[in-house]
């Protein structure tokens, strides 16, 4: 997988007519070389790609990237890079211009002298996803829903958003997830109304909608779900709501396809949103890629311009969110395929009404 990968790298390099490519991002930085640690620089050339990591790393290095020839750096590893770049000949260098800040940038510059460093974008390279990608993306799915459906066991007036967040959390790491994916949003009655309402000291009542919405890291990958459920009988308000949001998201998904664009399928479950009336009311896109980072491309959205291929990997999760009432979000993880896109998400859909 790694040497398929560096040669899609070195296809990158030819077409920019770059001698090596110096990759900083973390993702990126696993990606291309299985490398989980936190700190260390990968120096890709066509001769030998090479990993600069400190002392601390070093073992770890030599057992993940074992395509690589693994350098020790001291405290100025911009020195060191240097030296592996004069070492190497290389003359055209790139950098990841969306990640380096300018200081670095400034370090990069100094340090390589008469290198000239060309701007590159790698990102684009993991956005379809190999089959060792979809099984632990697969993995971290399954964590998240094992978990949900253990959390609901003790969702109840109350308890707090906190509450949950921390069991969702627990069950989590207990089956096997190196932390959870972002911040666990958990937000219940008018809080639900807040797309991004992380989990706060609000206690539960009974007639709240509760939004959460949470995912897994297992080996790097992250899972990416929503639920939302009401404590105790649903009124005939937030069961419109919800089947409203419900329709939405299943066309999203029926909409997805290799060949489409991500403003088409947007489009196709905004416009069920439009039709009942709540348009102003559901104000971010559909979707987003994930994968070693959260939110990759590409994007479902009225701006998404990439045509979704075969592997991908995208969330589907439309909302309406009522200021003073509260707010619906539903949300699964799907892989695109040539004819349509399989759902990773195994938790129900139907409106789970508790207690």
């Amino acid at each position: 997988m790694i040497q398929q990968r560096l040669v899609n790298l070195y296809d990158l390099m030819t077409a920019h007519c770059l001698d090596g490519i110096v990759v900083t991002k973390p993702e990126n930085r696993q990606y291309f070389s299985g490398f989980t640690g936190s700190s260390g620089m990968l120096v890709i050339s066509r001769q030998s790609p090479r990993l600069l990591t400190d002392f601390r790393y070093l073992e770890q290095a030599k057992q993940q990237a074992p395509l690589y020839q693994i350098i020790r750096h001291g405290t100025a590893i911009y020195d060191t890079l240097a030296e592996s770049v004069k070492g190497l000949g290389l003359g055209r260098i790139g950098f990841e211009s969306d990640f380096i800040t300018w200081e670095v940038y400034q370090k990069l510059s100094d340090c390589l002298g008469e290198t000239e460093l060309l701007p590159v974008k790698l990102d684009g390279l993991r956005i379809v996803k190999d089959q060792k990608e979809l099984a632990l993306l697969t993995k971290a799915v399954a964590i998240a829903d094992s978990a949900f459906n253990d959390a609901l066991k003790m969702i109840k007036p109350g308890i707090t958003e906190l509450d949950i967040a921390l069991e969702l959390e627990y069950q989590m790491r207990k089956l096997g997830a190196e932390k959870p994916a972002f911040d666990t949003i958990v937000a219940s009655g008018l809080r639900s109304a807040l797309p991004h309402g992380r989990a706060s000291n609000k206690i539960i009542e009974a007639g709240n909608l509760i939004t959460i919405d949470f995912g897994a890291v297992f080996e790097g990958y992250h899972s990416d779900m929503t639920r939302t459920v009401v404590v105790g009988t649903a009124t005939d308000k937030q069961r419109e709501i919800y089947n409203i949001v419900l329709v939405a998201q299943l066309a999203g998904i029926n909409a997805v396809k290799a060949g489409k664009t991500g403003k088409e399928v947007d489009q196709i479950a905004r416009q069920v949103i439009d039709d009942a009336g709540y348009s102003k009311y559901f104000g971010h896109g559909l979707g987003h890629g994930v994968g070693l980072f959260i939110h990759e491309e590409p994007r479902l959205s009225p701006s998404g311009d990439i045509k979704l291929a075969q592997g991908m990997v995208v969330s589907v999760e439309p909302g309406i969110y009522l200021p003073g009432w509260g707010g619906v979000r539903i949300e699964d993880l799907v892989v695109v395929s040539a004819d349509g896109c399989t759902i990773l998400t195994a938790s129900s859909k139907d409106l789970i009404e508790l207690g």
